[in-house]
């Protein structure tokens, strides 16, 4: 099948069923009902305290089969995933499949039990290194499963990811399972990808470090969707979970690639009081928050809402007055935790809030600018942010092709090149967005807009920019660096891309 943006699906995939190609990013329509956990009770006097991660797994159920889920608010900090999974290896369960909200360097730690049998299927946002390398390698007994933040909190109340036990990392938690994210050494602040684990799993173990009186407040996650608590001496790294501030770029291409971006949002015609913005954690996206608040300082503008990952330039204007209020899906560093922890107007959400396109509307819906950024961009503003240019899993789908669904204007920053690869090419390797919800590209050597976007090229005639167009972009960067090599692969499909529907907008191809 030859779905919307042009790729080839398979009729049939491996464990993947029902095949539905991508027919474009508003054309599916959810029908049916929400799914729901097992019905459970919990009679006075009982315990949820588990002695041990042993234990809540024998509690649990846990069986050959079934499907486990994950948070990543640890980040590159997290000891949770790890240390249940060994825990399950031990009890000689095998069988399982993974599916936690993504994975990180970290967790390569889990690749023996992967090998051993331990886990043999994922379903997660993205993955790096030896992990990544594993799902492109095709020894799972089915293809991956890779789908953007939104389409994962879908797919979970949807009922199309059944999770049977969730292991929610839990910075602060008391004995009955209520728990949040801001208090405790392991503070990660939101707790907004596991909320939805938590709501829909048949079984809720809670993992903490940080066991507190009754009731642990303010309650991210309610006792009422915890079934098992188990203290350990430590559940994460703070270093890794949390930066003291994470990068302001410096480097004179990335500062230049923000300021255009700030350029195109001062020019779009979006730029007004009320307006609403997400921002990246790339360096580009991060130097793009300076010099759009000096542009809403100097004409006066006050914005609705931020959004998404929170990081500390957009909580800087939260305090500031710049923004009213913060919506938080996850934190990326100690400034935003505290001020999810502090400030009442920086308010925590779920995945499903945040994105999921099938409930009655995520925040994402009233979005006007979010800038995102790309592996690689092709003539047709088609993303990839998933494969590197060997075609090996490399990155995450996250909030990408949900933002760019719902933004009024989804502005995508990359480098030209990246040493001696062009960033803008003919056609991407993996699509993961597609072009027709992404309106502009910029990069250090000029800016496209996307030719659906009539609008948005008037509004820029005159800024100063150098707009230019996608093709033109694409033979600089062919002049400086040539023409890159097509990826060799197979026919078999060790990976597949869900765009937020819930359908295939593509594939992997395991790389010769």
């Amino acid at each position: 099948m030859i779905n919307a943006v042009g790729r080839l699906i398979p009729d049939a995939i491996k464990g993947i069923a029902p095949v539905r190609p991508y027919a474009g990013p508003f054309a599916a329509v959810p029908a049916g009902r929400t799914a729901g956990p097992k019905l459970r009770a919990n009679n006075p006097g009982s315990d949820k305290l588990m002695k041990s991660i042993d234990q809540a797994i024998e509690a649990a159920g846990l069986r050959d089969g079934m499907t486990i889920s994950f948070h990543h608010h640890f980040r590159n900090g997290d000891f949770v995933l790890n240390q249940v999974v060994e825990a399950i290896a031990r009890r000689k369960i095998t069988g399982l499949t993974l599916a936690p909200s993504s994975l990180n360097d970290i967790n390569d730690a889990i690749l023996p039990h992967i090998e051993a049998g331990v886990i043999t299927a994922i379903e997660t946002s993205g993955a790096r290194g030896k992990l990544g390398k594993l799902l492109t390698s095709g020894k799972l007994a089915k293809p991956a499963v890779i789908r953007s933040h939104g389409g994962r909190a879908r797919a979970i109340e949807a009922g199309e990811l059944k999770i049977d036990v969730a292991f929610i990392g839990a910075p602060c938690c008391d004995h009955y399972g209520n728990i949040n994210g801001i208090e405790g050494r392991s503070a990660c602040g939101s707790m907004g990808y596991a909320m939805v684990d938590a709501a829909f799993a048949d079984k809720v173990v809670a993992i903490t470090d940080n066991l507190v009186p009754y009731p642990a407040t303010p309650i991210s996650i309610p006792q009422t969707q915890v079934d098992f608590v188990v203290i350990l001496d430590s559940i994460g790294d703070p270093a890794g979970i949390a930066s003291g501030a994470l990068r302001i770029s410096r480097n004179p291409r990335e500062l230049l690639i923000a300021e255009y971006a700030a350029g195109i949002i001062e020019h779009s015609g979006y730029f007004r009081n009320g307006y609403s913005l997400q921002l990246g954690s790339g360096g580009a996206s991060l130097a793009a928050a300076r010099f759009i608040k000096e542009k809403m300082l100097a004409r006066g503008i006050t914005g609705s809402f931020g959004l998404g990952g929170i990081t500390a330039p957009m909580v800087e204007m939260l305090e500031q007055g710049l923004f009213q209020t913060v919506f938080d899906v996850q934190d990326f560093d100690v400034s935003s935790i505290q001020s999810l922890k502090n400030n009442p107007r920086h308010v925590e959400v779920s995945a499903s809030y945040y994105a999921n396109p099938h409930n009655g509307g995520p925040a994402v819906n009233n979005l006007d600018v979010v800038i995102l950024s790309a592996t690689e961009v092709d003539v047709d503003f088609n993303v990839n942010v998933i494969t590197d240019s060997n075609g090996v899993i490399m990155g995450a789908s996250g909030g990408h092709s949900d933002t760019a669904a719902g933004a009024r204007l989804a502005i995508v920053v990359a480098p030209l090149l990246r040493g001696r690869l062009p960033m803008v090419i003919d056609r991407v390797h993996t699509i993961v967005t597609p072009g027709e919800t992404v309106d502009v590209v910029v990069t250090e050597r000029g800016l496209a807009v996307n030719p659906r976007r009539t609008d948005l090229i008037g509004n820029l005639k005159g800024s100063g920019l150098p707009v230019m167009s996608i093709e033109e972009l694409r033979q600089i960067a062919y002049d400086l660096a040539g023409r890159p090599a097509e990826i060799r692969v197979s026919d078999e499909v060790v990976a597949v891309v869900e765009y937020r529907d819930g359908t295939i907008i593509d594939v992997v191809r395991k790389p010769l």
